[in-house]
């Protein structure tokens, strides 16, 4: 028996370790199958709306709690920003600005309305930008008037304008060289501004406008532009031009000083402010010193 039972004991091994051998063996499972996603901090911010890049700035000569308070007799500075509605980044970079300062709106272009809207909800002071025929026959864009329009019709487009730009409390003249230096192109143009109490700031594109002693005779509001900020888009060039425009202010009073939503412009502007802040110069809105002038 003991010979049969080792037989049998060899055969019942072989037999296991054949099983053994041989038996299923599971597919491995790649390693990323089970893995845990780690937890989110936060949930993702929503996207912002474009701004306009932040563009370097000198550092400013006054701490904020150094900044004189505001003088109601002191000089005052009104920068109004022109051309806007079509470059939106530069332009909301402007209304972020804390200080308070005007946008001239284009009517009929590609953000006429947002900016307007976004401008006046931030405190800032609107108007329409008004295209007018130029000397040199370039093209001012949409919504223009012309030496060739009759009354009727430079009436109808003004008010067409003014309906484009609804938030708008005054007009200045977009371009204009030619119109603005016409007395009935103005007429008819200070008649309508007359009929929905706006008041007019003569660019002076053309030292031969009539516009601003249009607007006084007519009783309407009325001031002009002492300086143009960006003719060349420079930042140097538009700290300088402020420079002058606050010189101009310390000298009557106020003074009015036009730009363009350019970024050496923006750049130059935000620069400026704590340095003219500092030197007793206030930043208002056009309409406050318009007001003074009014007849």
């Amino acid at each position: 028996m003991g010979p049969l039972v080792s037989l049998i004991a060899l055969i019942l091994l072989a037999a296991a370790a054949g099983w053994w051998l041989l038996r299923p063996k599971p597919h491995p499972v790649p390693h990323y199958v089970f893995r845990t996603l780690a937890p989110s901090a936060e949930p993702a911010a929503p996207v912002a709306t474009p701004v306009a890049t932040p563009l370097p700035t000198a550092a400013p000569t006054a701490s904020p709690t150094s900044t004189p308070a505001a003088n109601p007799n002191g000089p005052q500075l009104a920068l109004i920003v022109d051309d806007c509605g079509q470059w939106i980044a530069t332009e909301r970079g402007f209304v972020a600005l804390g200080i308070p300062l005007t946008l001239s709106v284009l009517p009929d272009v590609p953000y006429t309305n947002v900016i307007a809207t976004e401008a006046s909800d931030a405190g800032k002071g609107v108007m329409l930008h008004l295209p007018m025929e130029t000397l040199s026959g370039l093209n001012p864009g949409p919504g223009k008037v012309t030496t060739e329009m009759s009354d009727a019709q430079i009436v109808a487009q003004v008010q067409s304008d003014l309906a484009d730009v609804p938030l708008a409390r005054g007009v200045n003249n977009h371009e204009g060289s030619k119109a603005s230096a016409d007395t009935r192109v103005m007429r008819a143009v200070i008649g309508v501004l007359a009929q929905h109490s706006l008041f007019f700031i003569d660019s002076r594109t053309n030292v031969a406008s009539v516009g601003e002693a249009t607007a006084r005779a007519m009783g309407v509001p009325t001031a002009a532009r002492d300086v143009f900020l960006d003719n060349r888009a420079d930042v140097a060039y538009t700290e300088a031009q402020l420079s002058q425009a606050a010189a101009i202010a310390r000298r009557t009073g106020s003074a009015i000083a036009i730009g363009h939503p350019r970024p050496t412009t923006l750049a130059a502007v935000r620069a400026m402010i704590p340095r003219l802040q500092a030197l007793g110069i206030q930043f208002v809105l056009v309409q406050d010193i318009v007001g003074k002038n009014s007849p």
